[in-house]
């Protein structure tokens, strides 16, 4: 057995399902996929139910793969998220919207969201909305010159107690969680890949929605970040 970087391992989790995919990291192929239907409607993960999915299909995939699994991408379906709406403003005074002018606000409004959501965790940042001299742009205008520019922005938030317990959950078969996706959020995006939710995933982690802003630390320097349009550090 060795740890192999070529495929991603997807968790889905929701009240009523839980699914596990594999898939390759250039074409997106599936490599494996299970899923449970939940008999009960569970307002929280059921972590026994859980555990005994993780034992069966984590021990099949490094099996068949040969390969250990150390890294997940989460996608939760609940109503245990919060999104929060942030409008904020700049004033330009006529030069150029710079990419060092837009973290700044990026920064600022980042900083805002976590006094208002407390002891939770923003798992999306996405600018829905440029306000440039009351014109709008649904993309971020290259080298537009202005006299002020605002951003409608949408954070997705979840608490950090519940994924403390999901983190608990995993550590036991020493899996990290990667990333945390919204499944209405991932669902949202258009795209011929919609109908696989894991696919549509790992798309919108490798930057297809251009204007979703990702928070990584400043030591992980990751492919699918989009440098071509900015980088955003916590």
């Amino acid at each position: 057995m060795s740890v192999d970087t070529n495929f991603e391992t997807c968790l889905f989790l929701s009240s009523h399902k839980l699914a596990i995919g594999v898939y390759e990291k250039q074409s997106l192929k599936k490599l494996f996929y299970n899923e449970i239907l939940n008999n009960h409607n569970f307002t929280q993960p059921n972590h026994e139910l859980l555990n005994h999915f993780l034992e069966k299909n984590i021990f099949d995939i490094e099996k068949g793969l040969k390969n250990f699994v150390e890294n997940i991408y989460l996608i939760i379906e609940s109503d245990k998220f919060l999104t929060i709406n942030i409008s904020i403003k700049k004033n330009n005074y006529g030069d150029k919207i710079t990419r060092d002018k837009l973290i700044h606000l990026l920064n600022e409004a980042k900083i805002s969201c976590k006094k208002t959501i407390g002891d939770s965790r923003i798992t999306h940042m996405v600018i829905d909305n440029y306000l440039i001299d009351g014109k709008n742009y649904s993309l971020f205008p290259n080298d537009l010159k202005c006299d002020s520019f605002s951003l409608d922005l949408r954070f997705i938030c979840l608490k950090n107690d519940y994924i403390q317990n999901l983190e608990n959950v995993l550590k036991k078969y020493q899996i990290s969680i990667k990333h945390i996706l919204n499944a209405d959020y991932v669902k949202s995006i258009e795209n011929e890949d919609q109908g696989d939710l894991f696919k549509m995933s790992l798309k919108i982690i490798e930057g297809f929605n251009e204007n979703e802003v990702f928070i990584i630390p400043k030591m992980i320097k990751n492919k699918g970040f989009f440098e071509r349009f900015f980088n955003f550090f916590s």
